[in-house]
């Protein structure tokens, strides 16, 4: 997609190739070298405000009543958000389940007192439609959660038709989108899906490394916190406190309720530019070209992916089976000693019986690296190793 035409300036290193946190270009590392700088400063408030405008672009917002955030914190201080500013005590959440990340959004919002009725589709699997227009007829749900991509098993849910289906039975209800490991590889069209939160990290597709939190709340979300009959179950986590924050970074303004992480903003600005140099869907193009040939690679060797249903794979990750007679003490640190890192399993269920392949970010986007040249060779060579024969 890219060509760098120049050597990283990065000391040599083993290629991290798991879901998250991935490479990262050399220029998003020299920011994250920023010197110490005002989180009031003129030069920052310029910063965070351009970071704000081009989160806008990445998730296709140009609704103003729409807000995004970016916090100090981890992808998981956005369930934090949702629980304690979206959802009362008491207050029914419907959760989708296609692997681990939706039990821990089920109990991160049962910590705040939602009560939480969850669907879960077979290991692999997504939940069907029928079974969503089913439950949100039989109550009225304040809120439906949906992992885009589960990182434990590969599934990619539909969000378009998802939301469709949710607003078409029960209007009211706030879609609630976890996109950890989607934004930034998987389209997502937060104005046109007609969405109300979506919640991302930087360390997998956006490609900064790890700690914030980054989140865009839509108008009608912010209306359900403004008209809540209890104030926020979070202190740290509260709209009331960060709302007026973001709002004022994006206008160019300073402010303050606690100090962000200066050189994660930094770092984010530049990877947002490059990012959005080039049209998102050439971006999301290029992912799909490289999991289509992950995949079909990891089939030629004789391996099943864990996500079953063909066009409800992830294009940023493959989580693959390991054939009978391999296990993964055997296996990734024979890929390792190859100079490549990939994830073992995550899925309580299933977690020694499979291994994760992240294909994300810059390892994808930069034509020169060649990575998956090496990863898939390194995968291919170790398996032989633990005597199995692709």
């Amino acid at each position: 997609m890219t060509n760098s035409h120049k050597p990283s300036a990065q000391a040599e290193h083993p290629l991290t190739l798991i879901p998250g946190p991935v490479e990262f270009t050399d220029e998003v590392l020299a920011a994250m070298a920023t010197p110490s700088q005002s989180h009031v400063s003129p030069q920052f408030v310029e910063v965070f405000g351009d970071a704000l405008a081009l989160l806008r672009q990445l998730f296709f917002n140009t609704d103003k009543s729409a807000q995004g955030f970016a916090i100090a914190g981890a992808g998981t201080l956005g369930w934090d958000f949702v629980a304690a500013n979206l959802i009362e005590p008491g207050e029914e959440a419907l959760v989708l389940h296609t692997g681990y990340f939706a039990d821990s959004f089920a109990e991160c919002i049962t910590t705040y007192g939602g009560k939480v009725t969850q669907l879960k589709a077979p290991i692999g699997d997504v939940v069907p439609l029928e079974d969503v227009e089913s439950a949100l007829m039989q109550k009225k749900f304040k809120l439906v959660t949906i992992t885009h991509v589960d990182t434990s098993t590969g599934v990619l849910s539909d969000i378009k038709t998802l939301s469709a289906l949710i607003r078409k039975v029960s209007p009211e209800t706030l879609v609630i989108v976890d996109g950890v490991c989607s934004v930034g590889v998987e389209e997502i069209r937060f104005d046109d899906w007609d969405l109300d939160l979506v919640l991302t990290a930087p360390q997998k597709a956006i490609g900064v490394p790890a700690g914030l939190s980054i989140f865009i709340a839509s108008g009608r979300a912010i209306d359900v916190f403004k008209t809540r009959k209890s104030p926020p179950t979070s202190y740290y986590a509260s709209f009331a406190k960060w709302l007026p924050i973001m709002q004022n970074y994006e206008a160019k303004k300073p402010s303050y309720f606690s100090t962000p992480p200066v050189q994660n903003i930094h770092a984010l600005l530049a990877s947002l530019k490059q990012i959005l140099s080039v049209p998102l869907e050439d971006r999301f193009a290029a992912h799909a070209r490289m999991s289509d040939r992950i995949k079909s690679t990891i089939a030629s060797y004789g391996l099943k992916q864990v996500a079953i249903r063909e066009g409800y794979q992830a294009h940023g990750m493959t989580a693959v089976y390991l054939p009978e007679g391999v296990t993964l003490p055997e296996l990734l640190p024979r890929i390792a000693k190859r100079g490549i890192v990939l994830a073992g399993g995550l899925h309580k269920a299933i977690a020694t019986k499979y291994f994760r392949i992240g294909h994300m970010g810059v390892s994808v986007t930069d034509d020169d690296r060649h990575d998956f040249d090496k990863a898939l060779a390194a995968i291919k060579e170790s398996f032989g190793e633990a005597g199995y024969i692709c």
